[in-house]
């Protein structure tokens, strides 16, 4: 039989029953400090069109991810374009853009001219 996912002794369906200040209360501190505060207004927006299934693209890398937003597909800017998150249960509670990196990995290759006593006598052309 499979794990059921629980997120601090709470299943999916009573997280998703559960109120915005309810659902708070299980956060850590810095998410529950970040949602008292309340949503800024591209939150808010966000928040809509994901309760509307539109396709979402959004530039909000600060978001939360709340229950509501499990199983839904979320394009996240990441800094020249964006980049398609599908939410699961393990992402609860931590931020949207923690699952799109920004910089890309270093990929280091043979080094350049001049990079070694050897290659600086060799000419250019």
């Amino acid at each position: 039989m499979a794990k059921v996912f629980t997120y601090r002794g709470k299943s999916i369906d009573e997280l998703k029953k559960m109120d915005i200040k309810e659902f708070m209360e299980l956060l850590p501190a810095r998410q529950r400090r970040s949602i008292k505060n309340g949503f800024t207004e591209s939150q808010k927006v966000l928040l809509k069109n994901i309760r509307e299934n539109k396709d979402v693209e959004t530039h909000c890398r600060d978001m939360i991810i709340l229950p509501e937003m499990i199983g839904k597909s979320i394009k996240v800017y990441r800094g020249n374009r964006f980049e398609p998150v599908y939410i699961n249960e393990e992402m609860i509670g931590h931020y949207l853009g923690e699952f799109v990196l920004t910089r890309k990995p270093v990929k280091h290759s043979a080094p350049g001219i001049g990079a070694t006593r050897s290659s600086a006598s060799i000419s250019v052309k």
